[in-house]
């Protein structure tokens, strides 16, 4: 894309066309966002760490270690070399949320120009600081346009060209229509928000309530359940996500129930797939090795936990999580302790 005719109300502001981009990660879901731009653009570069993976897919148009099965499009290249991003001027960011500030910086210091978008995939909050994507993208390149994109989109699936819906958080309006064009397709709906807070807080508080549920299957506690803990789950992500900064129509959205609902019931969910394992009496270190990818609620329920605990929200689901994963608490304990609470109103 050539440098912006941008209006005079944004003069940073990119023309309304993207010819490529840049996608940091080659894990399922970049690879699943290749598939899905790469039918649309010019040259779509795929950046990640494995050689391997890099070489295969611009030998082969699959990528062998995710989403083997899924076809890319002749636009779309790898390679391992960061500073290859920063002459698109769309950089989307597919890497796991511990990783996003040093991928961030990193760009910063290749000489990242003002006007590349990028666009925050990520669903988590960083430990320490509690801060979402966005804000450190901000804070890492304060002079380039932000947005991000969540939902209920299992990286499986938008490979598959099955029906998917995404939400995009963009406080420009004109970013907002340019990305909300990008990802559209037959089989793929995306709308926008400005509430990038909401939309960021329920993408990575989700992650928690995935763990929870996938316990309670694995336990064999039942439908009722696991249905019980969603509705209490969405009541608890809502009261934390509100006080942390989300309007509260985001968490009844794509990015909080939608996305609720596709992490909780879903096995294409890892962090559920954990979660049912810890349920049938693996290790935390046996459940997560024998995903061979991140699961982002693990790390997250530190950062979720440590942020309510701040916040002084009460977060009851969270909490008995975060004594399973992180305080040796058997799982049907943490349980049978969260259903014996005191009665309360449904509404408190």
């Amino acid at each position: 894309m050539a440098p912006s005719t941008a209006s005079p109300g944004n003069p940073k502001m990119p023309d309304l066309m993207f010819s490529s981009a840049a996608i940091l990660g080659t894990g399922s879901f970049g690879t699943a966002l290749a598939h899905l731009i790469g039918q649309k653009l010019h040259e779509v570069v795929l950046v990640g760490r494995d050689a391997a993976v890099v070489e295969a897919i611009n030998q082969t148009h699959h990528n062998p270690r995710y989403l083997a099965g899924a076809s890319l499009p002749p636009s779309v290249v790898a390679t391992t070399e960061l500073q290859d991003a920063v002459r698109h001027p769309l950089i989307v960011f597919g890497v796991p949320t511990s990783a996003t500030r040093q991928v961030a910086h990193s760009l910063a210091q290749h000489g990242l120009p003002e006007t590349t978008v990028l666009l925050s995939c990520a669903k988590g909050i960083e430990r320490g600081t509690g801060d979402r994507m966005s804000v450190i993208l901000r804070e890492e390149c304060p002079a380039n346009p932000i947005a991000v994109l969540s939902g209920p989109n299992h990286a499986e699936e938008i490979s598959q060209d099955l029906a998917t819906c995404a939400v995009i958080g963009c406080r420009d309006e004109q970013l907002a229509t340019l990305l909300q064009q990008l990802f559209t397709a037959p089989h793929f709906r995306s709308y926008t928000s400005d509430d990038l807070a909401g939309i960021e807080l329920g993408g990575a508080i989700k992650n928690v309530y995935a763990i929870a549920a996938g316990i309670t299957l694995g336990l064999g506690l039942g439908d009722n359940a696991i249905a019980a803990l969603v509705t209490r789950a969405l009541a608890e992500m809502t009261r934390l996500g509100t006080h942390l900064g989300g309007r509260i129509e985001t968490f009844a959205g794509l990015s909080g129930v939608g996305d609720l609902i596709a992490t909780c019931f879903s096995e294409h969910s890892r962090n559920h797939r954990v979660g049912k394992a810890l349920g049938e009496g693996q290790s935390l270190d046996d459940a997560v090795n024998s995903l061979g990818m991140v699961a982002e609620g693990v790390p997250n329920t530190l950062s979720i936990y440590e942020a309510a605990r701040t916040a002084g929200v009460r977060t009851p689901i969270i909490d008995a999580v975060h004594a399973i994963l992180y305080k040796d608490m058997p799982a049907a304990k943490a349980l049978s302790e969260l259903l014996n609470r005191d009665p309360r109103p449904e509404t408190d």
